[in-house]
């Protein structure tokens, strides 16, 4: 029986960036992969081969952080020669591609992967966890990290569901679905993707779902519809034959010819409508497993059963010391930012990897530095940040770089890459005069057109991606100080520099006279006792 500090379950790009980290520092762990090869999931999904992560081969920047913003494949590494642009120049790379960098990814950062070694079940006895796997093989660690990501299809649980397929299943080939009249249920991208697949070859084809379409270019989320699987729009809007119905599947039933009869709810109508089709695609998305985890370390989940419960440490909010890494993560900022996706997990796996070393091994924050209280150093150092890290651009409000400032000490600290919730868990919350630097887009109410939004001249705030600076005495929000937004994403410009040092020359001044005031004060109260004491002991 092999034990080891970390298990990490599934060799996808989670688990293969949290081996990178854990070798960085010489942790003991392995990583059990159930496949023969990392990124397995890569050699099924997407369906139809093309992935949505953009792969911006020429952005003009020689920094790899400026071009990690535009790069949603890449791991994280030192490896120079470790990039998707070295693999393929297309936008939208194959996902064959990025299984190909996965595999080479395993490979040249030398992980301690066992391939073909599925995991059937876990327990935990006492402080260690348990592992066992199909072959009957037992592993044991002190702390699990399941990185296996989502794979188990929803389906609805309805009346006919045994006359549906489903979106993991169903033939991809169009020539299949000739002259047929397919209603698919979802209205996210696998949906879209299915929809596009079959648009040459299909009659009719119906999208249904209960809640309205997203696009991706309103909600600032990857996951929503994207341009590159939209083209069924285009056949809706203008009445191509196609149909989008905001309605919820209550029914199949199937005739004797083998046609279905589809029960559809609408609620703006208060009724059901009866559609008649050859074929029933579910695209409903996928959900976490569960089913290996023994009762007594069985996590809680959340919504609608879709994902772990996590802390704002990435750890099961019942079961200690059990973390979950990679899409999983999206249980703390569920379809609002990034991290369901590569380009959004690899920086939260960086800062969790700090976390654990962190709570265990007692490790200060790796990525910190020592400036000094000069209100230009921290101005330069802000300006940086925002103009050039990727984990701040494209995990825009979740996470955020720290500034403590020690005006006794003279110096500030400055902290990178840490998600916003966790520094108020933290004791950083604790300090009386910290800043919280996000780059965030402007909240809007109601509804805006995506491509005209406000900004400029009379708004206080754009609604595009912009930096955000909250100032905090503890856990209380004191102020926040924004700048505009920039076309390029990038506020290295004078006036933004001048605008930036100029609110932390009246922060640090108003800092140095409430220091001076209270040193006063506090100066007073010890002349006063001690002029009481001299007056006791005459």
């Amino acid at each position: 029986m092999a034990h080891f500090t970390y298990i990490i379950i599934g060799a996808g790009p989670a688990g293969l960036q949290m081996g990178y980290f854990l070798r960085r520092r010489k942790a003991n762990f392995v990583i059990l992969e159930r496949a023969d090869k990392a990124g397995s999931f890569f050699t099924k999904y997407p369906r139809h081969g093309k992935l949505l992560s953009i792969n911006k081969v020429y952005t003009g920047y020689t920094d790899r952080d400026s071009r990690l913003r535009y790069d949603w494949n890449s791991l994280l590494s030192d490896h120079a020669g470790l990039e998707m642009s070295h693999y393929t120049q297309a936008y939208f790379p194959s996902a064959d591609d990025l299984q190909h960098y996965l595999d080479d990814y395993a490979r040249l950062m030398q992980l301690p992967i066992h391939y073909q070694t599925e995991v059937t079940r876990v327990t935990k006895v006492s402080e260690h966890f348990q592992v066992t796997t199909a072959t009957g093989t037992v592993y044991t660690c002190d702390r699990l990290i399941v990185a296996t990501g989502l794979f188990t299809p929803i389906m609805p649980k309805i009346e006919g569901i045994e006359w549906c397929e489903n979106y993991a299943e169903c033939s991809i080939n169009p020539d299949d679905f000739k002259d047929q009249t397919v209603l698919i249920v979802g209205k996210g991208n696998s949906a879209f993707e299915t929809a596009d697949n079959l648009l040459e070859s299909t009659r009719k084809i119906q999208l249904c779902g209960p809640h309205p379409l997203k696009l991706a270019w309103a909600s600032h989320y990857a996951g929503d519809i994207r341009a590159v699987n939209n083209n069924f729009l285009d056949t809706y809007q203008l009445k191509g034959q196609n149909n989008i119905l905001d309605g919820e599947l209550r029914r199949v039933s199937q005739r004797a010819n083998k046609q279905l009869d589809v029960e559809v709810y609408f609620a703006s109508r208060q009724r059901s409508y009866t559609f008649l089709c050859d074929r029933v695609i579910i695209c409903a998305g996928f959900r976490f497993d569960e089913s290996i985890f023994s009762p007594e370390c069985r996590p809680t989940l959340a919504y609608r059963d879709k994902l772990p419960a996590l802390t704002s440490a990435w750890e099961s909010v019942n079961v200690k010391d059990l973390y979950f890494i990679g899409t999983l993560m999206s249980s703390r900022d569920f379809h609002t930012t990034m991290s369901a996706f590569i380009h959004g997990f690899r920086h939260n796996i960086q800062a969790f990897d700090q976390m654990l070393g962190r709570t265990y091994e007692g490790q200060p924050w790796r990525q910190a530095m020592r400036l000094a209280l000069d209100a230009e150093a921290i101005t330069d150092m802000v300006i940086r940040r925002v103009s050039t890290a990727p984990g701040l651009f494209l995990q825009p409000g979740f996470l955020c770089d720290v500034v403590t400032v020690s005006h006794a000490d003279h110096e500030v600290t400055y902290y990178e890459d840490m998600p916003v919730d966790y520094v108020h868990d933290q004791d950083y919350g604790q300090h009386r005069h910290y800043y919280v630097i996000t780059l965030e887009y402007g909240k809007t109410t109601g509804y805006h057109d995506p491509l005209a939004m406000p900004r400029g001249v009379g708004v206080l705030e754009d609604s595009y991606v912009h930096p955000i600076l909250r100032r905090y005495n503890g856990d209380r929000e004191v102020e926040r100080f924004v700048l505009p937004d920039d076309l390029d994403n990038d506020w290295r410009q004078a006036e933004h520099v001048q605008a930036l040092q100029a609110y932390f020359d009246r922060q640090l001044t108003a800092l140095r006279s409430a220091d001076a005031t209270s040193l006063s004060t506090a100066g007073h109260r010890r002349l006063h006792r001690n002029a009481s004491k001299r007056a006791l002991a005459s």
